[in-house]
C-alpha cells in the first residue's frame, strides 16, 4: 500500500531505519553520514550495500562503522537472473528492518521484484531537473543542450526510469565558463544539502502520493 497523508513512516526508532545502495565512490552517502552524526538527519543507517567489490563508497561505511556488504550481481553462481539479485536485495534489507531506501549512486535498474517491496520507498538523487535529461550523464546532456538552468531532484523510484513522485528539487545555473566536468562539481555540492533534506522529509511523513506528485501536508 502506497503511504497516505496520515500515514508516518517515522513514527519509531525501528521505522527511521535506512538502506543505502552503492555503486562507487559513494560521496552522498558520505553527505547522509556526515547528516546523521550532526543530528541535521534523524536516522539510523543499517546498512550499506554495493553491487561492486572494492569500491570507495564502501570505506565510508567501514570508517562510520556502519554494516556494510557487497552483493555483486556479475556473481552468476549466486544471482542467475535479475530477479535473483533483487530478492536477494530485498532479503538482506528486510533482514535489519530497513524501512527507506536510498540509492546514492547505485548504477543498477531495480526490477518490480524490489520496487514491490518497498512500495514509496524508495529515494533517488538525479543530477539534473527532471523530467529534462534523465538517464545516465545528465550534467553532460544539459551542458552539450545548451540551458542555462539545470539542478537536482531527488524522487520516489517507480518503475519509470527517473520518473516517480519528485519531493525535492533544486536549481543549479549553467555558466558560460562552465564545462561538463566544472558543472558536474557544482551540482554535486547541491546533492550533498538536498538528498538528507529530502530523506528527512520522508521519514517524517505527513505526506502522500497524488498521482504523480508528491504532496506534502
Amino acid at each position: 500500500m502506497p503511504f497516505t497523508k496520515s500515514e508516518k513512516i517515522g513514527s519509531d526508532p525501528i521505522s527511521r531505519r535506512i538502506g543505502v545502495l552503492i555503486s562507487g565512490r559513494g560521496s552522498n552517502l558520505q553527505a547522509i553520514i556526515e547528516a546523521i552524526t550532526a543530528k541535521e538527519l534523524n536516522a539510523e543507517l543499517a546498512v550499506v550495500i554495493s553491487n561492486r567489490p572494492d569500491v570507495a563508497g564502501l570505506e565510508h561505511a567501514q570508517k562510520a562503522g556502519v554494516e556494510n556488504l557487497v552483493l555483486d550481481h556479475q556473481d552468476k553462481a549466486k544471482f542467475a537472473t535479475r530477479e535473483d539479485y533483487d530478492r536477494e536485495l530485498v532479503q538482506q534489507l528486510k533482514a535489519r528492518q530497513v524501512c527507506l531506501v536510498c540509492l546514492a549512486g547505485f548504477m543498477r535498474l531495480l526490477g518490480p521484484v524490489f520496487i514491490e517491496a518497498f512500495p514509496n520507498a524508495i529515494l533517488n538523487i538525479h543530477p539534473s531537473l527532471l523530467p529534462s535529461f534523465a538517464g545516465i550523464n545528465a550534467q553532460y546532456q544539459a551542458w552539450e543542450h545548451g540551458v542555462k538552468v539545470t539542478g537536482v531532484t531527488v524522487h520516489l523510484v517507480t518503475a519509470e526510469l527517473d520518473g516517480g513522485p519528485i519531493i525535492f528539487q533544486e536549481t543549479v545555473p549553467v555558466l558560460d565558463r562552465d564545462d561538463a566536468d566544472a558543472l558536474a562539481a557544482r551540482i554535486l555540492k547541491v546533492e550533498h544539502q538536498l538528498y538528507p533534506q529530502a530523506i528527512a522529509a520522508v521519514l517524517d511523513g505527513g505526506w502522500r502520493v497524488d498521482g504523480r506528485r508528491f504532496v506534502r501536508a
